[in-house]
């Protein structure tokens, strides 16, 4: 492996913050990752990482050598970008991430897709429920489906997609099935609740013939993941708030039953994120272009 090869694990370890996850990134084990920083290191003359129980935190020499590094590993992506665009040949790395109900069910099907239309090009995919912040760890795509907060990306909107609320039929036996949506909070069902660290409040936005109508809804379950959710509405355990087309099959089966049909949750956005300077490179424009047109078709919304 070269020095360059090298610079380019010790940004990556850094960036995610441990050699397991950089060599990960880069398909390689943890003791190459870890030979290459070592090599690194021994070629520097100085520590470039300091390794605690959790994670590997950068020393001084290391982050002052992390921030130039970047920039020159940033460089020589954008520039073989601008070739592999002039030859008409996407190719290079491609990351992305999208939370898991969406990244299971229309991202990670497309992948293979993808890659055999563009054979040169590779694909990086993590998929999680939550926020993650594209710049911190450099990627390049960020499919979402909820309501974009980050004003400083590039948003690609794929489509509206409508929300459902919906049980097992043995928990609607249980419990009752309510009849207005103050009847969520009044007879004490159990909403099940995506909610993440530090989240200040939790709501659901229904449509009403009022208008929006917002419910600080409760229950005795909350997760970070939605297919967690899904798993506890399946074992009836609750009322879960899910789009429409993750949970069509288990409506059209009768294993969940939709909920106030009448005053439906609010859509999602479903789209994709991704930086300004990220425009001028190939194989992620050929990427999203690809992704929505082939997401629009699977959920039958082109």
């Amino acid at each position: 492996m070269s020095y360059l090869e090298s610079i380019k694990v010790f940004v990556r370890v850094v960036e995610l913050g441990s050699i397991t996850s950089g060599g990960r990134d880069l398909r390689l084990t943890p003791a190459v990752a870890s030979k290459r920083i070592k090599q690194l290191e021994a070629r520097l003359g100085t520590r470039l990482l300091n390794r605690t129980t959790r994670k590997l935190v950068p020393t001084e020499a290391g982050r002052m050598f992390y921030d130039q590094a970047r920039t020159v590993v940033a460089a020589l992506d954008e520039a073989e970008a601008s070739l592999a665009g002039f030859a008409g040949r996407p190719r290079g790395t491609v990351r992305v991430t999208a939370p898991l109900g969406v990244g299971r069910r229309l991202i990670a099907p497309l992948v293979p897709r993808f890659c055999d239309a563009f054979p040169e090009v590779e694909v990086r995919l993590r998929l999680s429920d939550r926020r993650v912040d594209l710049f911190e760890e450099e990627l390049d795509v960020a499919f979402f489906l909820g309501t974009p907060r980050d004003s400083t990306l590039k948003l690609r909107k794929i489509a509206d997609c409508p929300r459902v609320l919906c049980a097992a039929p043995e928990y609607l036996t249980r419990h009752g099935m309510p009849q207005h949506p103050q009847d969520l909070l009044d007879q004490g069902h159990n909403c099940l609740l995506l909610r993440f660290p530090r989240s200040p409040e939790y709501f659901w936005m229904l449509d009403t013939p009022d208008g929006p109508l917002k419910l600080e809804v409760g229950g005795r379950y909350d997760a970070d993941e939605g297919d967690v959710l899904l798993g506890w509405a399946l074992d009836g355990r609750g009322i879960v708030n899910k789009p429409r087309f993750e949970v069509a099959a288990h409506l059209d089966s009768g294993a969940l039953v939709e909920v106030l049909s009448a005053t439906p949750p609010q859509p999602s956005v479903f789209g994709c994120l991704y930086p300004h300077r990220k425009l001028q490179d190939p194989k992620v424009q050929r990427f999203i272009d690809f992704m929505v047109r082939h997401c629009k078709a699977s959920m039958d919304l082109t």
